[in-house]
Parts: structure tokens; sequence; C-alpha cells
């Protein structure tokens, strides 16, 4: 098979890396990828939020399967465009991703269909939403209604934090994301990610994570698209991925499918956990990043498998074999991220990080040029291992990590300090 796989970051280039692994793989196409990713495949340059664009490059290069790894796209219509042109893709029409692009819109579907959630409120202009909150009080979650690149969520301890945090997000910091804002009450408990495969009609379990979204050690400083993750998330047991799945996720997919926009693709549910129940924090269109790089190193080349079941409709046939392991992923970002930071700085030692089935550097926010490897975004890096246990694969990945010679960059030391 000819695979494309839209994007650029070390989700995409995780999703790639398991991929290849596959002997159904004949040709791997990344578009617009980046350093890591050029390695392993062809890179194309290509605008991937242009459905017409995409649907006449994979005419050109004789195309078999599309793996849409970020949400712009899929909220651009891209899945639409190319499956109505009958080229087999996986990830969620822009109606059902609509589960991501809008948190007013998945609160109205929770609601339809009672899935237990946090109470919330919806806002249109500030003087409202300043208003509420100052009735609410402190703690309380203030989201940007749309698309965010993960950092439209500011968890609130004070009233002041969530005033700024309205004034910020309808003064435009966020564009046309934060136009419409999401007040919810704040959730006690322990947050951990699943993730389902859904085609419509099944609902296939493929795996758990937790991330840590804090920029500091500790879990402490302002939120992150995430600074680190492992899988499986303990906290997440099989008794809670079932009330999660028979609770959330299934009658989910079943109002949606009832509203005529079925569901294909990989559902992200974000789950807070507190005396063994699961309450949805909130829903995502694609894999976590850098939740993904976690489950691919487990998952490996019957990734592939899975992602054609689902996106063929028969995922009521496939099966998840999952090893008895660990695997973990620590970021390095860029100093100053996730406020700002500069790009360019050289990245050395890369050469150094031994790559097998149990130690993967994937590349995020990376370009190459004359031969080296240029820092090009926040997080940059996600040095990633897997273990019998999570001590075994967080040890491999510092030690990883600490081979890696990049001044400019920082990271974490403590991921996985929940579990272990």
């Amino acid at each position: 098979m000819n695979i494309l796989v839209l994007g650029s970051g070390g989700r995409e280039h995780a999703l790639a890396w398991a991929i290849l692994q596959n002997p159904k793989c004949d040709r791997l196409i990344c578009a617009p990828g980046n350093a890591g990713m050029d390695q392993i495949a062809d890179c194309a340059d290509l605008d991937i939020c242009d459905g017409s664009a995409v649907l006449a490059f994979c005419e050109e290069e004789a195309i078999d399967f599309v793996v849409i790894g970020p949400e712009a796209p899929l909220a651009a219509g891209v899945a639409d465009r190319l499956r109505d042109a009958g080229v087999t893709c996986f990830g969620p029409s822009a109606a059902a991703a609509r589960l991501e692009a809008s948190k007013a819109f998945t609160k109205e579907i929770c609601a339809a269909v009672n899935a237990p959630t946090a109470g919330y409120a919806h806002f249109t202009d500030a003087a409202s939403a300043r208003a509420y909150v100052q009735a609410q009080g402190a703690p309380i979650v203030v989201k940007a209604d749309g698309l965010a690149a993960g950092k439209g969520v500011i968890v609130a301890m004070t009233l002041d934090e969530a005033l700024d945090a309205i004034d910020t997000m309808f003064g435009g910091e966020f564009g046309s994301a934060g136009a419409e804002v999401v007040i919810e009450e704040f959730m006690q408990g322990e947050e951990a990610s699943f993730f389902v495969l859904v085609d419509g009609e099944t609902c296939l379990p493929i795996g758990t994570a937790q991330d840590h979204k804090r920029v500091g050690e500790g879990d402490t400083g302002p939120n992150t698209g995430g600074m680190g993750a492992y899988s499986p998330a303990p906290v997440l047991t099989d008794a809670i991925a079932a009330q999660a799945l028979n609770e959330i996720v299934r009658p989910t997919m079943a109002e949606m499918a009832r509203r005529g926009m079925p569901y294909l693709g990989v559902l992200y549910a974000g789950l807070m956990i507190e005396n063994g129940r699961a309450r949805l924090v909130e829903y995502n269109a694609r894999f976590g990043d850098p939740e993904c790089q976690v489950l691919m190193m487990r998952l490996g080349a019957q990734a592939l498998d899975l992602m054609l079941a689902c996106a063929e409709g028969r995922l009521d046939q496939a099966r998840v074999n999952w090893a008895d392991d660990h695997a973990l992923t620590v970021v390095m970002a860029a100093q100053g991220y996730p406020g700002s930071y500069a790009k360019g700085s050289v990245i050395g030692g890369l050469a150094d990080c031994a790559e097998d089935s149990f130690h993967m550097v994937f590349h995020a926010g990376t370009r190459a040029e004359n031969g080296q490897v240029l820092a090009n975004g926040g997080r940059v890096l996600n040095v990633t291992a897997r273990g019998a246990t999570l001590a075994e694969a967080q040890a491999r990945a510092y030690a990883m990590v600490d081979s890696i010679d990049w001044p400019e960059g920082f990271f974490r030391r403590d991921i996985g300090w929940r579990a272990l």
C-alpha cells in the first residue's frame, strides 16, 4: 500500500514509525513532515488543510490510505473530501470533529445522553462570563470554545486568574477559538486519557495513557500541550474503562449517529477519575500528543491494521494484542515554552540515541538544514522508551535524554511520578 500521513509533529512521526513496521506498507509519504520523518519516509510540501490539494496529491501519487494526524485538517473537512472521492481515510468528518472543535457542542451532546461531566455555562460576551465567574467563585475552568492548539484551557485557582482568562480569550489571544467561552466546574481527581477506535458503530478501546500538562516538575506552572506521557495509566482500571465506555463513549457515539454525523476514527476521551468513577473532561477527535507516542511504541505494526479496520468499517472483527509492557515519553522543549521561544538552535547527540523497538526519538518541532537538525517549534523532541516496567521505561528514556546535546532546550525530570 501507498500510505500518506498528514501532519508534522511528534504524533505523526510516531504514527509513521508504527505504520512502517507493517509489511502492508510499501511506500510512506508524510506531509509536510519534519526532520525525523524525513529519515523514514518521503516528505511532501502540501497544504494539509486544503482538501482539494490533498485529494489531487493522492491521485498523483496513487495513495491507498490517508491517516490524518492533527485536528485542523479534520475541522476543515479534509476527511469528507477524501471519502467523497473514494479515498480510504482515517479520521472523522468535519461534523463529527465538532466534538473537539466546539466545547459547547460536546457539552450539548453529553447533556442529551446524560453522560457524566462537569457542570458548565456557555458565553458569547465577556461581561456575562465575568458575572458568572464572580457568582461561582474559584477554582473554576475557563475554556476557549474552539481549537486553540491545546492552549485554550485555563484551570483558574483564584478568581483573578479566571477573570484574566476571560479577558484574554475575548480579547483575541486565541483568535476565533476564543470568540465563545465555556466555563466549567473544577473537577477533583486524577486525569487520564482513554483511546477508542470507532467506525460509526463499533467502539474498540485501544489503550490508556496519562500525560503531564504543566510545564514544571511536580505538575506546576502553566498548562502546555503536554511535557511527557506514559502508558498504560494505572488509575484507569478495567472497571473504570468499562464504566467510561458504557456511560460516556458509547452513548455519545450513538447520539452522533442518530444526528446523522457518525464518528469514524480515534476518539480520545480525557477523563477525570475520582472514587473509582470517571467523568468526561473533553473529547479530542484525534490521537493525543504526546500520548500517541507511547501508544504507538506499544502497539507497533498492528496500529496500521487497526486503523485500516476502522476506516473500512471492520472493527467488529478487530482485536488489540497488548504486550504486558510500559512506555514513557519525555518532551524536550525550547526554552521559554509555552511562552515565546527562539527557533533555529542546533540539536546534537541524536546519533548517539540507539533507535529500535524499545528506544525512539520522535521529532515534533524540527527541520533539517545542511545535514543538521534544528529546533523549529515549542515542543521539539519526544524521547520515548518501552520497558517491562514503567521504571525501566523511564530509565531508558532519561538515558537517551542525557545523551542529547541541546543547551537551548529543557525538559522535566519527573515524568511518570504519579504512577511510580
